[in-house]
């Protein structure tokens, strides 16, 4: 439990690098390549912290004078994702999140209730964080558990139920591939929902935009590059930023749009031997036809200029909601840097459409706010007990984006704490019935492989 800890402590750049290695030489790919995919793995977390860090340094300003400018006081502080990731890693469930995650994992791939193998290990923070969270408001070890396996199997059927639309939408880049990560797979229902409503309004079915046609239709002016700027310009007026100002902000947001497409090829490069040599591996091993997909992280699909847009466009977006949705206290300040992770399994689902996406994501994040401000009790809890310096001085409350405003933590939250018993087992119903579900669509696959294709291996 000490050397996880430690391990875990190191952060991504570090931890994913060591793992990846050492999963690349106990799957025989040699030292030498696995090493070198660890290393590039490692190259991208620090790229992508970078530019993260980039876009958080030059956006925070712009929203807290725009919080300024308008007034937007609200009592729910956002400490963003690194804030819960620590919470979710620091306590007595999150100690033993992976080895349980990957217990589960393995479970259900043995009884073919699954084909994802999850090897996305950093996010597992995602299951840490609900388990933590339950753990400390019914003071039990066991409920945080239970709330474990829960979204461990829940997000294992969702990214494999996505794993064809993804594949399709991102390409061979991400063949064999799927993003088991639940803050991800808690939207794409949302997306659905946007996709069926959209169909129904005559006039609004019919506009077709994504990000080829985007630049067809206008030129460079409908390149990443420079709808970066324009978004950049937007804010800085939003802001009243001096024109030197706006044009700085244009430049860097132009910045992050280029530079984020470039950092995924890095994650490309690093994971692409590992997750070839696991697929061949596996099918080695495996009869009948069936092949499994590996779990990756969601940072391969990042760069998309759809996912870049549309999370530009919801921050002055959201800001504005926050102050006029009735009930919400959370306004979303450290975690808007993170709200292209919103979008990455939305847009297989939206087909890339820039208009549906971005629907999406207001919906999305216009219950967050609720659902952040729900649980922001027992997430300022959490973080008391965990580590109260990452509160700041005068703040009552703490929420943010990632994991708190989503529509999974807070679900499984209210049915096992404040629902309780009635609750657990509603959801062990619902689990077991995604997991059968799921079970009876891989042996259906299987099943019209063997039959039509008998010495031919495809993605169950």
């Amino acid at each position: 439990m000490i050397v996880i800890n430690y391990i875990m402590s190191l952060g991504a750049s570090v931890m994913m690098p060591i793992i990846f290695t050492i999963f690349g030489i106990l799957l025989g790919l040699g030292v030498s390549k696995s090493l070198r995919s660890g290393i590039s793995v490692g190259i991208g977390f620090v790229g992508l912290s970078v530019v993260t860090k980039l876009l958080a340094d030059n956006l925070g300003p712009a929203v807290n004078r725009m919080v300024e400018l308008y007034g937007l006081n609200l009592k729910v502080l956002d400490i963003g994702w690194p804030a819960a990731a620590a919470v979710a890693y620091g306590t007595e469930v999150g100690a033993i999140v992976i080895p349980l995650g990957l217990l589960v994992n393995v479970v259900m791939l043995l009884t073919k209730t699954t084909n994802t193998v999850n090897i996305d290990l950093w996010n597992y923070w995602h299951f840490a964080f609900i388990g933590s969270i339950v753990s400390i408001a019914t003071n039990s070890f066991l409920w945080g558990l239970f709330s474990v396996v829960i979204a461990v199997a829940i997000t294992l059927v969702g990214a494999d139920r996505s794993q064809n639309q993804v594949e399709h939408f991102y390409g061979d880049k991400m063949k064999g591939i799927s993003i088991p990560q639940a803050f991800c797979i808690g939207f794409i229902p949302f997306a659905i929902i946007t996709n069926w409503i959209i169909e129904k309004i005559p006039g609004l079915n019919k506009v077709d935009l994504d990000a080829k046609k985007l630049q067809e239709k206008f030129g460079i002016v409908g390149e990443p590059l420079f709808l970066g700027v324009i978004v950049g310009i937007l804010l800085g007026v939003i802001a009243q930023y001096s024109i030197a100002e706006m044009l700085s902000l244009g430049i860097t947001m132009s910045a992050v749009m280029v530079l984020i497409p470039k950092i995924t090829g890095q994650f490309i490069e690093g994971l692409n031997p590992i997750s070839k040599r696991s697929q061949e591996l596996i099918s080695s091993k495996l009869k009948g036809g069936r092949q499994l997909n590996i779990g990756m992280t969601p940072a391969l699909v990042i760069g998309h200029p759809v996912t870049l847009v549309c999370s530009l466009l919801l921050v002055p977006i959201i800001l504005f909601l926050s102050v006029i949705i009735p009930g919400n206290k959370f306004l979303p300040l450290a975690s808007l840097s993170g709200l292209i992770y919103i979008f990455l399994l939305v847009l297989p689902y939206t087909k890339g459409n820039v208009l549906r996406s971005l629907l999406t994501g207001i919906l999305t994040l216009v219950s967050g706010v609720w659902f952040a401000t729900s649980l922001a009790p027992i997430f300022t809890k959490a973080v008391q007990v965990v580590n109260a310096s990452l509160i700041p001085k005068g703040t009552s409350a703490v929420a943010s984006i990632d994991f708190a405003a989503s529509p999974f933590s807070w679900i499984v939250y209210q049915l096992t704490v404040n629902i309780g018993v009635t609750g657990a087992i509603i959801l062990g119903i619902v689990t077991l019935g995604l997991a059968f579900f799921n079970h009876k669509k891989i042996t259906q696959k299987l099943h019209t492989t063997e039959k039509h294709f008998p010495n031919v291996h495809t993605h169950a």
